[in-house]
């Protein structure tokens, strides 16, 4: 391994699928991307990358490294957000992970408020509705929508998000209300291709068939926006719901489900003074927020 540097590179094209394009996102030129590739197939005596009609198509060979580059790409981050800022100082970064909903709608007044508190701590946030990898350094702190099940992880459980089905106004003034789940002629919002949701809502005796959705996506927010413009009927936070006046609930004694909310970090970082503190910030703020 002649150089980190190298193996970022890497996975640069690997995401990008262009020489040209990973010197954009690396800030390289693209001579220098080129002569960082030729220098991994040379140490390792096979080529990583075969031209295509889309770009670079990778081989077998770059596709085995890319999740130990990865390994070693977080494991850099981490050894900078540790670098950046003392144990006992409140300044350097703090990198966040939550999903997508919770990062967009409910953490920015929480997080500008801690920025308030401590303008010398940098924040960096991961929207994402799979589980980051806290043990591996992936992100410091984590808001989760489950239980974490990994070992070596402080978690505190904050509480718990209530769903429920609701429509826009709009959309009821036009199509009148549904008496069931199963009601006809209704446009439901749901899931795409991720069906751990249903399988989960069916564990609860909720049962919804995928095929009767008029919206289909596995994006929180893309389903949130077109239930907010009036589309169908869909899942929202009863907290967000209720900030919307325009929102009306839908069958509240046939749809009701809720989801725990916890903050997790790894247990080392907890002598962190800046991650303790964003730590406890988070864990009041969505305690807060749960309880609305």
């Amino acid at each position: 391994m002649d150089s980190w540097d190298h193996y970022r590179t890497l996975l640069g094209v690997l995401a990008e699928g262009s020489l040209s394009g990973a010197a954009r996102t690396l800030g390289l030129s693209q001579p220098t991307v080129g002569r960082h590739i030729e220098a991994l197939e040379a140490e390792m005596g096979t080529p990583l990358f075969t031209r295509s009609a889309s770009g670079l198509a990778p081989t077998e060979a770059a596709l085995a490294l890319r999740p130990h580059a990865e390994a070693m790409a977080a494991a850099a981050e981490a050894l900078v957000r540790t670098a950046s800022g003392e144990r006992d100082s409140v300044r350097g970064v703090v990198r966040l992970t939550a999903a997508e909903i919770v990062g967009v709608e409910v953490l920015p007044p929480v997080l500008t408020a801690f920025r308030e508190a401590h303008p010398d701590v940098t924040i960096e946030l991961a929207l994402s509705n799979r589980q980051e990898d806290l043990l591996r350094r992936e992100a410091d702190i984590g808001v989760r929508m489950v239980r974490p099940t990994q070992g070596a992880l402080l978690a505190r459980r904050v509480g718990a998000v209530r769903l429920g089905l609701y429509a826009h106004r709009r959309y009821i003034e036009a199509h009148g209300l549904p008496e069931t789940l199963e009601a006809a002629g209704h446009a439901a919002i749901g899931f795409d291709r991720d069906r751990q949701m249903l399988e989960t809502l069916r564990e609860r005796q909720i049962s919804l068939d995928a095929v009767a959705f008029a919206f289909r996506s596995d994006a929180d927010l893309a389903q949130l926006a077109v239930l907010r413009a009036g589309f169908g009927i869909g899942a929202c936070h009863e907290q967000l719901a209720r900030r919307n006046p325009d929102l009306v609930p839908v069958l509240q004694d046939q749809f009701r489900y809720e989801m725990e909310v916890w903050v997790a970090m790894h247990e080392d970082l907890k002598t962190s003074r800046r991650m303790r503190l964003m730590f406890d910030w988070l864990v009041d703020g969505l305690g807060r927020y749960v309880r609305e």
